[in-house]
C-alpha cells in the first residue's frame, strides 16, 4: 500500500492472500451454507444416503451420518473448517445430531446475510444471535422431561429414533433392545449420579449371510484354541489372564552353555520339559480351564493345558485381554505364579464359533463390559449398522447420564421459533431483528424434513407455526403421513444434550464466522 508521499509501504509478505471487509464475511456466509445445504438432505427418517468415493483407491463409504460425511469430503475453505469442527464435537459430546448442528449454522449464516443486506452490522447481529441462544436454551430446560434409567420403554423409544433412517430397519426392534439392555447393563449409579463408560461396550463386526445384533454379557475375541486337544466348549469358565509369555524366554544377556556328553543335553531337555510343565500345572492346580495369554504360549505347554482340558488362546491383543479381564471379573497378572482365587474371570461358558473363527465368553454375572456383534450381508451394510449402533448406544448413554429428554419431528426447533419471536419483541432496537433472524432460522430444521420427505416445505411449516401457537407445544411432522400430530404421544424423542450442543455450538459458530472482517491466508513455502 501507499503512504501520503505516494511511497510504496510493504506491510504484508508476499506468501500472505488478503480477504478483506464484506468479501471475507460473504465467503464465510457461502461456506456454511454450502455445508448446510450438502448435508441437509440427510436430515430426518427419510434422508436420503451420500456415496463417498476415494479415488484412485476402492473406498467406498455409503451413509447419511452428518460427521461421517464431512469427514470424507476433506474441506478446504477456513470458515468451513470450523463448521466441519461443530460437526465433530457434536460427534464426540452427543453421538447424535451432527446434521442437525450443521444446517442450524448454515441457517444462522443465511439470516445473517439478509440482515447485513439490510444495512444491520455484524455486531449487531452477533449481539442478538447471544441473546437468542441463552434464550433458546433456557426454554429448552423448560421443554425437556425427565425420565429414570429403569424406564427401558422410553430408552428404547430413544434409540429407535436414533436409528431409523439409517438402512437397517428389519432389525431395528431387535437392535434398540440390544443397544438399551447392554448400556443399562454398564451403567454404574453412585448417589444420584449414573455414569456409562461407553469403552465398557465393545462392538465387533462380521459379515454375514443375513443381519442381526447379538448382545453378549462378556467378550468376543477373534482367536480359536491352539491345540485340538482342547475343548470346544466349556461350561463353568474359570480364566486367567496372562501379560507374559509361557515360554522359556532367552537371557538379556549373550551366554553360551558348553554340554560335552548326552547326558547333559539329556538333563538340560529333561529340565526345560519340567519348567514348561509345572507352567501348565500351576493353572490345573488353580483350577483354571481357560488361559488368555498376551504373549506366545510353548508347544510343550500347549500340549499339557490341552492335556487337562484347558483352552488356550496366544497373542491376544492387549485391548482384548484388559477387557475380557473386565467383563468376566478378573485381573490380568505377568506369570502363572501370580495366580490366586482373586484374579481369576469366571463366565458361565465358553463356545468356540468355527464359523465366525472367534472364541466367545458369555453369561459372566454383573458383567461390567459387554460385547455387541453386528452381522451383515455386505460390508457397507456392516458399516452403517455399526454406524447407527454408535449412535444409538450414545443416546441412551446421554439420557441415562442426564436424566431427561426433548421431543423431536421438529418440534422443539418450531417451540423456539415460536417463543424466540415473542421475546424479540420486549427487546428493543436493531438487535430485535438480529432475535428474530435467529428464531426464522430455526425453521430449517421441521421444513427440511418436509422437504426430505416430499411434502410441500411452505405449507407445513405454516401447519407447524399455527399448531404451536394454539399451545400444543409438542407438534412436530410426522414424515410418512405428512400430517401435524402430538411427537410426545407418537414416541419420537431425543436426549437433550443432543439438542442443547447442537444450539450452543451452531450458534457460538455462527457468532464467530458473523464478526470476522478479515482473512489472511499465509501460504506454506511449498504453495508459493
Amino acid at each position: 500500500m501507499a503512504n501520503n508521499s505516494g511511497q510504496q509501504v510493504v506491510i504484508l509478505r508476499n506468501n500472505v492472500e488478503r480477504v478483506p471487509g464484506q468479501e471475507a464475511l460473504r465467503s464465510n456466509i457461502m461456506a456454511a451454507k454450502v455445508l448446510g445445504n450438502t448435508v441437509r438432505t440427510t436430515l430426518g427418517p427419510r434422508g436420503m444416503d451420500k456415496m463417498l468415493v476415494t479415488q484412485g483407491s476402492d473406498d467406498i463409504v455409503i451413509t447419511n451420518d452428518g460427521a461421517t460425511i464431512l469427514h470424507q469430503i476433506h474441506v478446504e475453505h477456513p470458515g468451513a473448517k470450523l463448521v466441519v469442527e461443530v460437526a465433530e464435537t457434536q460427534d464426540d459430546e452427543c453421538g447424535d445430531g451432527t446434521t442437525t448442528a450443521v444446517v442450524l449454522v448454515g441457517s444462522f449464516m443465511e439470516q445473517a446475510e439478509h440482515l447485513i443486506d439490510s444495512g444491520v452490522h455484524p455486531s449487531v447481529i452477533a449481539k442478538g444471535y447471544n441473546l437468542g441462544m441463552l434464550k433458546a436454551l433456557e426454554l429448552l430446560e423448560k421443554l425437556s422431561i425427565e425420565v429414570t434409567p429403569k424406564d427401558k420403554a422410553m430408552l428404547k423409544q430413544i434409540a429407535k429414533t436414533a436409528m431409523t433412517g439409517k438402512s437397517i430397519e428389519n432389525i431395528m426392534d431387535h437392535a434398540c433392545d440390544v443397544v438399551v439392555e447392554a448400556v443399562s447393563g454398564v451403567a454404574e449409579t453412585t448417589g444420584k449420579k449414573t455414569l456409562v463408560n461407553e469403552d465398557d461396550i465393545l462392538v465387533k463386526t462380521k459379515r454375514s449371510d443375513t443381519m442381526s445384533a447379538e448382545l453378549i454379557k462378556g467378550v468376543l475375541i477373534d482367536k480359536t484354541r491352539l491345540d485340538s486337544l482342547m475343548p470346544k466348549k466349556i461350561k463353568g469358565v474359570k480364566a486367567a489372564f496372562i501379560a507374559g509369555p509361557l515360554e522359556i524366554t532367552k537371557t538379556q544377556t549373550k551366554s553360551k552353555i558348553k554340554i560335552t556328553s548326552a547326558e547333559q543335553l539329556s538333563a538340560f531337555s529333561t529340565a526345560e520339559r519340567a519348567t514348561l510343565k509345572a507352567m501348565a500345572e500351576k493353572f490345573v492346580e488353580n483350577g483354571v480351564n481357560v488361559v488368555l495369554c498376551q504373549k506366545g504360549i510353548a508347544d510343550p505347554v500347549q500340549y499339557y493345558l490341552g492335556e487337562n482340558g484347558i483352552y488356550a488362546l496366544e497373542f491376544v491383543p492387549e485391548k482384548d485381554l484388559k477387557y475380557a479381564a473386565k467383563a468376566l471379573g478378573g485381573q490380568v497378572i505377568n506369570k502363572p505364579e501370580d495366580l490366586a482365587p482373586e484374579v481369576i474371570g469366571s463366565a458361565g461358558r465358553l463356545d468356540m464359533l468355527d464359523d465366525l473363527e472367534m472364541t466367545k465368553l458369555s453369561e459372566c454375572k454383573n458383567a461390567k463390559a459387554v460385547t455387541i456383534l453386528l452381522r451383515g450381508s455386505s460390508q457397507h451394510l456392516v458399516d452403517e449398522l455399526e454406524r447407527a449402533i454408535e449412535d444409538a448406544k450414545r443416546v441412551v448413554q446421554d439420557v441415562i447420564e442426564d436424566g431427561s429428554y426433548t421431543i423431536g419431528g421438529g418440534s422443539v426447533e418450531t417451540e423456539l421459533s415460536f417463543r424466540l419471536r415473542e421475546y424479540a419483541a420486549t427487546e428493543g432496537g436493531r438487535v430485535q431483528l438480529a432475535i428474530e433472524a435467529y428464531a426464522k432460522a430455526f425453521e430449517i430444521i421441521p421444513k427440511t424434513l418436509a422437504e426430505n420427505s416430499g411434502f410441500d416445505t411452505v405449507d407445513k411449516v405454516i401447519d407447524l407455526r399455527q399448531a404451536h401457537a394454539m399451545g400444543q407445544k409438542y407438534a412436530g411432522l410426522d414424515v410418512f403421513t405428512g400430517t401435524v400430530v402430538d411427537m410426545k404421544a407418537q414416541g419420537v424423542v431425543e436426549p437433550k444434550r443432543v439438542k442443547r450442543q447442537a444450539i450452543q455450538s451452531a450458534s457460538e459458530t455462527a457468532m464467530l464466522l458473523i464478526r470476522v472482517d478479515d482473512m489472511m491466508i499465509s501460504k506454506g513455502a511449498g504453495q508459493m
